[in-house]
């Protein structure tokens, strides 16, 4: 997702009159984001595929599945939330930042400003809204998007500054989402809620809003089991037409303290070897280990409370954001330590889904649609949680089997190739 400027088109279109626009070559690409970004792609099927494959409550909270959900004690329910929920996410969310900064950095280079990729983000903006209304309402490219255009204003501060406002800000989104999460669960699922005869009528206000929430999916549900794919348009167009910006609200005090995160590391050197390795791999697995071992504690709370419906939704998003910034920055350091000596087969796969991750993002919504859509497989509703992970596993065959060849062939992914021409407002030649 990393290109930049150089020739003469860039004058005409922004005032710079010297240079013109050129993507940025296989040489300057940075190889170990790709690797990152080719397995953080992989990782975020595996979070969303209860939500592809189930009403989307199910994501958090497996009373929603409309078959059992194949998950006695629940204990595929904690090994994602451990290894896999809130953590791919977050990689692909450093790894944005970072490539916002590796795009100016070369764009500064060749005398472009701050336009390009500000018109490159609103480009992704769009990309996202046709993701939400007519592909799957999962989407995170609006608010990536968003988000970007106030990152792009902190580009020029300096390195600490970014760092220190990136954990800062992300301390302050851990205070408000455990605030904000935990009052519900103490009033439903402890004897808080029985503690006045006001807790009681709020308690009772929010269980009957279980319901709700539950009920909320049924007709867009209703329609993709039926296969009413404009029914299910409309749907979204006329009643969720709200929630991209709402997703957006929520997300942002971690979504924004991460880009600013990832552009500082990006500056320090993080992912291209400015890192003591051993230091990477020692801080990694202790890192790595406290947030697995803290993310553990947390499910099994959720699990001794019955998974409910405010226990799972204050450990996904109440609780979990501080272990998960231990775990999103040791996963990283560890695969930047070890991503040079994956140059196998696999490897090599891997780093060409990451060349092609905004193709594999959107493709795999797509995929999702022929597997799980009534007018297609028609399977929606019906895989228990271990075989929507075969699913997963297949999904992700898919993704290496097609990158490579593809990338040996033509010098960008589909859509890759499409985000760049957009943004230059010029088409490229796609074959090599």
């Amino acid at each position: 997702m990393n290109e930049t400027l150089s020739p003469q088109a860039a004058g005409e279109i922004f005032g710079t009159q010297e240079r013109s626009v050129a993507p940025v070559s296989a040489a300057e690409r940075i190889d170990t984001l790709d690797f990152i970004r080719g397995l953080a792609v992989m990782g975020i099927l595996a979070a969303n595929i209860v939500a592809f494959g189930q009403p989307f409550e199910a994501y958090m909270y497996p009373a929603a599945f409309l078959t059992d959900a194949g998950d006695p004690g629940g204990w595929m329910w904690i090994t994602q939330f451990i290894l896999i929920d809130g953590k791919m996410r977050g990689l692909f969310t450093l790894l944005f930042g970072a490539g916002m900064y590796l795009f100016m950095e070369k764009a500064w280079a060749r005398g472009a400003t701050r336009k390009l990729q500000a018109w490159r983000l609103v480009i992704l903006m769009a990309f996202g809204m046709i993701h939400f209304f007519f592909i799957w309402p999962g989407d995170i490219l609006f608010y990536y998007g968003l988000f970007g255009l106030v990152v792009l204003a902190c580009l020029r501060w300096n390195v600490k500054t970014q760092l220190g406002v990136g954990l800062g800000g992300y301390m302050v989104g851990v205070v408000f989402y455990a605030a904000a999460m935990s009052f519900p669960w103490a009033v439903v699922d402890t004897p808080f809620g029985a503690s006045s005869p006001e807790m009681l009528d709020t308690r009772a206000e929010m269980i009957a809003g279980i319901d709700e929430a539950v009920a909320h999916g049924a007709v867009a549900n209703d329609a993709i089991i039926a296969g009413d794919y404009p029914a299910l348009v409309a749907h979204r167009l006329a009643e969720q037409w709200m929630e991209p910006w709402s997703n957006a609200l929520f997300f942002c005090l971690e979504t924004i303290p991460l880009m600013l995160i990832g552009i500082a590391l990006y500056r320090m050197g993080f992912f291209s070897g400015g890192f003591d390795r051993g230091k990477m791999i020692r801080w990694g697995w202790i890192g790595l280990i406290a947030g697995v071992a803290a993310h553990l504690a947390l499910g099994l709370v959720v699990q001794a409370g019955g998974f409910t419906f405010y226990g799972t939704l204050a450990a996904f998003m109440g609780w979990s954001p501080l272990p998960r910034l231990w775990m999103v920055l040791s996963i990283a350091a560890l695969l930047v330590a070890y991503a040079p000596s994956a140059t196998g087969w696999v490897g090599e796969r891997v780093r060409a889904a990451g060349r092609a991750a905004f193709t594999n993002y959107l493709g795999t919504s797509i995929v999702m649609m022929f597997v799980f859509h009534g007018w297609a497989l028609g399977l929606f509703g019906q895989l228990n949680r271990p075989q929507l992970y075969i699913v997963v596993a297949l999904t992700c065959v898919l993704m290496l089997a097609w990158s490579k060849p593809w990338l040996d062939r033509y010098r960008y992914g589909p859509l890759e190739w499409l985000w760049r021409c957009l943004t230059y407002r010029t088409v490229f030649p796609l074959r090599k």
